[in-house]
């Protein structure tokens, strides 16, 4: 009986030890991967990374249309700050930061901070339920082609849903989010970036 307890609980370990072997060097950690493991999608740890000025690649060439059917194209946002966040309706982590989100993207909108959506797995209906349940105030690109996802993935890794990307006012690459976004990381990141000066 211990033996095969053992062999049904081999698979399980293996998961959790795989699991944390994943997980990056972070200064802020949010939310708690394990209460979103076996549920369909890749979740990151809510682990932080920014990059100096020196060192941030790009500018993102970012663009579709949304689920509304405007063109969306961050190359006309150059100047501003710029957060692009991976989604999808039925992904626990996406739901639990949406509002602090559409109150970050109200609350910055004043200070030259534009967000972006990017999903790239719901149908147009679900997607907007999804936008009116949580009154998101920006557009989401849907990104059915995978295209959006590929620029992201050209210049930095997006390996989990939900991934928050914040671009500078040239459009690079200055800090990413893996996983849950706290909000208060979300400001500290948006403060310094908007305090930048634009080159």
């Amino acid at each position: 009986m211990g033996r095969r307890v053992l062999r049904a609980a081999a698979p399980v370990l293996v998961a959790v030890l795989a699991l944390a072997g994943c997980a990056t060097t972070t200064s802020h950690k949010a939310g708690n991967p394990a209460d979103v493991v076996n549920q369909g999608y890749t979740s990151g740890d809510g682990s932080t990374k920014t990059w100096p000025v020196g060192d941030r690649k790009g500018p993102v060439a970012l663009s579709g249309t949304d689920f509304e059917g405007t063109k969306v194209d961050v190359a006309d946002w150059r100047g501003k700050v710029v957060v692009v966040n991976t989604w999808y309706a039925n992904c626990p982590p996406c739901r639990a930061e949406a509002p602090d989100l559409a109150k970050a993207a109200t609350e910055y909108k004043s200070k030259g901070v534009e967000f972006v959506g990017v999903n790239g797995t719901d149908a147009q209906g679900a997607a907007q339920a999804f936008q009116s349940r949580f009154a998101i105030p920006y557009p989401s690109i849907a990104d059915t082609s995978g295209a959006a996802i590929a620029a992201l993935q050209g210049t930095v890794p997006v390996n989990a849903v939900p991934t928050t990307v914040f671009l500078d006012k040239q459009g690079d690459v200055a800090a990413r989010i893996l996983g849950l976004a706290d909000p208060s990381t979300v400001s500290s990141i948006l403060d310094g970036l908007v305090g930048e000066a634009a080159q």
